[in-house]
């Protein structure tokens, strides 16, 4: 199963997303890790079933977000017309119709990271993969 990494490595952050993929690199069988540059489009347009891993501005743990919560994705500020965010892709991808089932492995923005609940909701979506649900 693929998991989607965004963050930028020049911003403390939203770099935290990238760090974890890295620390968890090979530890949940059954997971690989592409990491997406910033500002890149997403990859994984017209896809059944996707995973995200990112930093989530304003949760205080790590958290499993899905379906319709996507919606309530807060837009950060922008300056410039390259500052469309992941949150702003996933929505438009689902307004076009582009946009599969989608779930985000949240990442506080602060704090510790629960590395083990990071691999906890990994190993569950892995085994809901396999079952086809």
């Amino acid at each position: 199963m693929k998991v989607y990494v965004f963050g930028n490595r020049d911003a403390p952050e939203d770099a935290v997303a990238i760090e974890v993929a890295e620390g968890l690199e090979g530890a949940v069988d059954g997971v690989s890790f592409v990491f997406v540059a910033s500002n890149e489009d997403v990859p994984f347009a017209d896809e059944r079933r996707v995973i995200v891993l990112d930093v989530v501005h304003g949760i205080r743990e790590v958290a499993l977000i899905s379906g319709d919560d996507i919606d309530r994705f807060a837009p950060p500020p922008r300056t410039t017309v390259h500052d469309f965010d992941l949150a702003f892709q996933l929505k438009y991808l689902k307004k076009i119709g582009r946009l599969g089932e989608v779930y985000v492995v949240g990442i506080p923005q602060e704090g510790e990271v629960d590395y083990l609940r990071v691999m906890s909701i990994l190993r569950k979506l892995v085994a809901q993969d396999m079952q086809g649900s």
